[in-house]
């Protein structure tokens, strides 16, 4: 049950804090949000979208406990979204495989650690499974859970359910201060006005960390541009996403290939550059030699919110009754989407944890 008369207040309007205002107004809760820009058109708009497999009942890490508890919400998710709004996300399981040239058994047994079906295929088993991969990629690892979906696709379909579960959705409206009251956070100072409530989750990506400035409070949030390229083939030239360390190759349907990504610390500079692009349509080729004619329809951007370990901070804010953060997705802002509403929900509903939290709260050491 929610908190008796309990408005909340949730500043950000990317897939974090779009899915957690959904399942919160899926219980009846209250729930205003807001967003400095437009909703969901910064990191999470700019992502490729890929679902990799998880077990949350065999991962050993509280990352992948995490990610195999989001793993098995988004099909019932997905559909729910189709369901209730008319809009399909493209969630579907296209399965995966990592392209490595070397450590394959130590991949092979890290994912087989965790309960996830993966399968060493040598050279010519992976030919066989996608005839366009270049010849001289060596073995790989099959991963046949592997799910991706469409970004926008997605963000559009939980704008409208949080508009059909009535949640109040204020776009281009930046946050200025908090007000604080009796040592609580009373509302915030908004473009718009005031905006009172009882609980305050901050879901700002990767400017969290500016919100939080004006009560001294540092988690370490910190923007890492991710520059990728979309390229558009007349037929699709392969089935399964591909993953080749940090980077990788996604095929959608309709022929399309999203091609990603880089890793740089360039503050909140946005643009892409022809270095990283070309880096990246390079690679893509070696991998798929067809590609060398695909058209390049587009190239963007986004920033990543960084956290100092790797791991999301989920949780109260040290200090503060009611406010609390969950920010610092990295690059699995929209893997890791629906467990982290579904646990951030119970936190402000103050329902059972599905998930222990410990790991991922801001005072960690």
């Amino acid at each position: 049950m929610k908190p008796s008369g309990c408005e909340i207040v949730i500043v950000g309007g990317g897939v974090i804090g779009l899915s957690t205002a959904y399942f919160l107004a899926k219980e009846g809760a209250a729930v205003t949000l807001l967003d400095k820009g437009e909703l969901g058109q910064e990191a999470s708009w700019a992502g490729a979208g890929i679902i990799p497999p998880g077990n949350f009942a065999a991962a050993k890490s509280p990352f992948h406990r995490l990610r195999g508890l989001s793993v098995s919400l988004f099909p019932k998710l997905s559909e729910e979204l189709r369901e209730w709004v008319g809009i399909d996300n493209g969630y579907r399981r296209s399965g995966g495989l990592e392209l490595l040239a070397a450590g394959v058994n130590s991949a092979e047994a890290e994912w087989r650690s965790d309960g996830i079906r993966a399968e060493r295929l040598s050279e010519s088993e992976l030919r066989r499974l996608e005839p366009e991969l270049s010849p001289r990629l060596g073995a790989a690892m099959h991963l046949p859970d592997m799910a991706q979906l469409r970004n926008p696709w997605h963000l559009r379909a939980l704008i409208a359910a949080c508009a059909a579960c009535k949640v109040r959705l204020l776009s281009q409206c930046p946050m200025h201060d908090f007000v604080v009251e009796g040592g609580r956070i009373r509302g915030l100072n908004t473009f718009q006005g005031r905006i009172d409530g009882d609980r305050f989750l901050l879901a700002g990506g990767a400017w969290t960390d500016a919100l939080l400035r004006s009560l001294d409070c540092h988690i370490g949030v910190e923007p890492v541009r991710g520059q990728i390229v979309l390229l558009r083939t007349d037929k699709p030239l392969f089935c399964r996403v591909l993953l080749s360390g940090p980077r990788y190759l996604v095929p959608r349907e309709d022929g399309r290939v999203l091609v990603g990504s880089t890793e740089e610390h360039a503050g909140f500079d946005k643009r892409t550059t022809a270095s990283a692009i070309r880096d990246l349509i390079d690679l893509a080729c070696q991998i798929v030699p067809a590609l060398t004619n695909a058209a390049v329809e587009k190239c963007w951007s986004g920033l990543r919110p960084g956290s100092p370990d790797g791991l999301p901070f989920l949780g109260r804010v040290p200090g503060w009754q009611n406010l609390f953060v969950a920010a610092g997705h990295f690059r699995s802002g929209i893997q890791l989407s629906p467990g982290t509403a579904l646990v951030m929900k119970e936190i402000l509903l103050d329902q059972p944890l599905s998930l222990d939290i410990t790991p991922f709260q801001l005072d960690r050491t």
